[in-house]
């Protein structure tokens, strides 16, 4: 007898398929396994979650389409209806997997759902694989990489989804990342119109989050959380993609569905001919998903899911403090004479790397535009050799005095830009760089390379091992200040642009990976114009991020508050830019902001009071008694996600000895005293001050219902508090 369901999975995260062979095969539910229905006792239910399920990869062809379907959405394609049970497999390297295969009736595709899950975490990776094998050339204008209905079946009778169901979305703003916010979904409008009474599928309609180009994260985060708010009931999803990707939430059949990918032919200019023989796989995904807890909960397994399949490397243990001269201090304008007191101050406050940021190579005087009226770092980068007349010594010389201060030395890079000024766009060949029409597309001043091409990944590979080789740096700051768009068409332009930019994402990735095998101690940060490339592609490969471009130190901590939301802690790196003409109190705030992240230590160090200086220095003292236990940290919101206008703001982290870090800012108009709950705090733990400046705060703590009470005499102040044993074994609180 055919197999008709398949139940797969652990305790923590189980897949209940359906296999019957009438029909492609389905994703009915996912959850812990005990709550998922029993084929066996409930098959009536089982047969309305299999009717309202779609397939378990949408495909959408040219020639065939969509079927029973209007409107934007990526659902009911013919091509994936047509699929037909095959076969699966399930093996354990790696965490456990399963694939399960079909192919359709014609013999023209088979298609394999892959999943895999990690640690028992309740968390799914998924992507699928599209390979034709019929005689004839198709072309792909959509694949999903994941697919999952009946989101709102659990909801009472009385309740419609449209209300009882709210969707998490985060904005991503430059300078102004991580913006989250929550509605319902009537109020992001997708409603019950009442139609599949009268035979139809539903509404037509859909929330869709899209990005396109090479920021994938300069408008959404590629993330969003489904929450039922009366039980806590959450899914949250990832796309682990550096380029254009899409996430959709429909109705069908008086249920809700969730379906993401990478680049559509749509939304992107994607399109992918496959002739006979060749495959095609989807980016990767992941979704978390618990039976409480809401947000927290979820993002709280996803951030598990982000340490246990990243790459691996020493500077996740480490943390050092990071000085960078660009942020409110040098902003591009290095000269020998500018850096060498930078980094005597730099050392003294107590950091361990110091990065020389943009304009080393900059043969203009500093201050000194190019024709473009943009200074010459900016339109004549490629080349990377430093700059005879901002280092008439040499630059070794002041990477020779970072050594000798006891500091790692750094560079800046943006390997992904090639200016218009520069001898490397005229040494490459055209294939080298992002076409249009056969024309290379200029973005700012600059071009971008397409790193398929031997050429551009021989020129980047050779600037690395040589700066690595000559100047012995042990760290590399690699930027990306232009989004080049759709993408490009190829040598010929017969390749839609966004399947060109994809097939550049993807060698982005190997590319990174070639650099950290061949220099596995090397570090290497990710940034792009601040956060505008946060996402788990480049995540899972360098150990550092630069979260933000924020020069204001009173808007920066709605962003440190919010980033490990996307950025696991012991990454996500937050600048603390101290000035002269800070006032203890706002020292303090400039440092707290940085204290439960990596630490990006900026500003002008080299022209604060001796005083000023000892603020920063018992700061980044006090940082690196516990630094080592930010890498198992859990991330707590007391006061909610902030608001990018919120007077107070606080961001708890729960490490895995049961201590918490607590960080709170009080901006200016805000009330003189917050009250906010810790309901996780054990009755033994007391509050400790690890680290103020300005006036002391006050602290009260109210055992019996675990709430904490803090008072900041000051506006433009933060206060660092510990409870259990972090607190306790640090001479320097209170």
């Amino acid at each position: 007898m055919p197999i008709r369901h398949l139940q797969w999975g652990t305790d923590a995260l189980s897949l209940l398929l359906w296999l019957a062979p009438s029909g492609p095969p389905r994703l009915l539910a996912v959850g812990a396994a005990d709550s998922l229905p029993d084929p066996v006792r409930e098959p009536d239910a089982c047969a309305r979650l299999a009717h309202r399920s779609l397939p378990l990869v949408e495909i959408q062809t040219t020639d065939s389409g969509r079927i029973g379907t209007s409107g934007k959405r990526h659902v009911d394609g013919a091509a994936s209806r047509a699929l037909r049970y095959v076969g699966h497999e399930e093996h354990s390297q790696g965490g456990r997997a399963l694939r399960v295969r079909m192919a359709d009736e014609t013999g023209t595709l088979r298609v394999t759902a892959e999943y895999r899950l990690v640690d028992d975490l309740p968390v799914l990776h998924a992507e699928a694989k599209v390979e034709n094998t019929g005689d004839q050339s198709v072309i792909l204008e959509y694949v999903s990489s994941f697919v999952l209905s009946n989101l709102a079946h659990r909801l009472p009778e009385d309740r419609h989804w449209e209300d009882g169901l709210s969707l998490w979305l985060a904005a991503n703003p430059w300078s102004g990342e991580f913006r989250w916010s929550r509605a319902t979904l009537a109020e992001r409008g997708l409603h019950d119109v009442g139609m599949v009474a009268f035979g139809q599928t539903g509404s037509k309609n859909r929330i869709a989050v899209t990005s396109t180009g090479s920021w994938s994260s300069s408008e959404f985060l590629p993330m969003g959380c489904l929450e039922e708010k009366a039980t806590g009931r959450a899914l949250l999803w990832q796309i682990e993609h550096n380029g254009s990707w899409h996430a959709e939430l429909g109705d069908r059949f008086d249920d809700v569905y969730l379906a993401l990918s990478g680049p559509t032919d749509r939304e992107h200019q994607w399109r992918r001919r496959l002739a006979p023989g060749e495959c095609f796989r989807t980016v990767p995904a992941a979704i978390a998903v618990v039976c409480e807890g809401g947000f927290e909960a979820a993002l709280a397994a996803m951030t598990g899911h982000r340490r246990a399949v990243r790459r691996p490397h020493s500077d996740h243990r480490r943390l050092p403090v990071v000085f960078n001269d660009f942020m409110n201090s040098l902003m591009g304008e290095p000269t020998t004479e500018a850096l060498l007191p930078l980094v005597d101050a730099a050392a003294a406050a107590g950091a361990e790397v110091f990065c020389v940021d943009a304009g080393w190579y900059d043969a203009e005087p500093p201050g000194a535009a190019g024709p473009g009226g943009v200074p010459g770092w900016w339109d004549a980068v490629g080349e990377w050799q430093e700059s005879a007349s901002r280092f008439p010594g040499g630059l070794r010389k002041v990477l020779d005095r970072i050594r000798g201060a006891g500091m790692v030395p750094g560079l800046w890079l943006e390997p992904e830009a090639v200016g218009v000024r520069s001898a490397v766009a005229a040494a490459l060949p055209d294939e080298a760089f992002f076409r249009r029409g056969g024309v290379r597309v200029a973005e700012w001043g600059r071009y971008q390379l397409d790193l398929r091409h031997p050429a551009a990944r021989a020129h980047l590979d050779s600037v690395v091992d040589r700066l690595v080789r000559d100047y012995e740096v042990g760290y590399l700051k690699l930027d990306y200040n232009i989004d080049i768009g759709a993408g490009t068409d190829g040598p010929h332009g017969d390749d839609s642009p966004g399947d060109g930019l994809l097939g550049h994402n993807r060698a982005h990735l190997d590319w990174l990976d070639g650099v950290l095998d061949r220099h596995p101690s090397l570090v290497l940060e990710s940034c792009a114009a601040g956060g505008s490339r946060t996402d788990h592609a480049i995540l899972s490969r360098l150990p550092i991020h630069s979260v933000t471009d924020q020069q204001d130190f009173r808007l920066l901590p709605a962003i440190a508050a919010a980033a490990p939301t996307a950025v696991t802690p012991e990454q996500g790196a937050i600048w603390a830019y101290p000035l002269p003409e800070h006032t203890d109190a706002e020292l303090g705030m400039v440092m707290v902001s940085a204290l439960l992240g990596r630490v990006h230590l900026s500003g002008r160090p080299d022209l604060l009071t001796q005083a000023q200086l000892g603020i920063v220095r018992q700061a980044l003292d006090v940082y690196k008694t516990y630094r080592h236990s930010l890498p198992g940290a859990r991330p707590h919101w007391p006061l909610g996600l902030p608001g990018w206008r919120d007077g107070w703001l606080g961001l708890a982290l729960r490490t895995a000895d049961d201590s918490t870090l607590l960080a709170l800012w009080r901006r200016d108009g805000a009330p003189e005293k917050v009250k906010l709950p810790l309901p996780w705090m054990d009755e033994r733990a007391r509050p400790r001050v690890l680290f103020e400046a300005g006036v002391p705060a006050s602290v009260e703590w109210d055992v019996d219902a675990r709430s904490l009470r803090v008072g900041l005499p000051a506006e433009r102040s933060a206060v660092l508090l510990a409870f259990g044993p972090l607190a306790a074994s640090n001479p320097a609180g209170r």
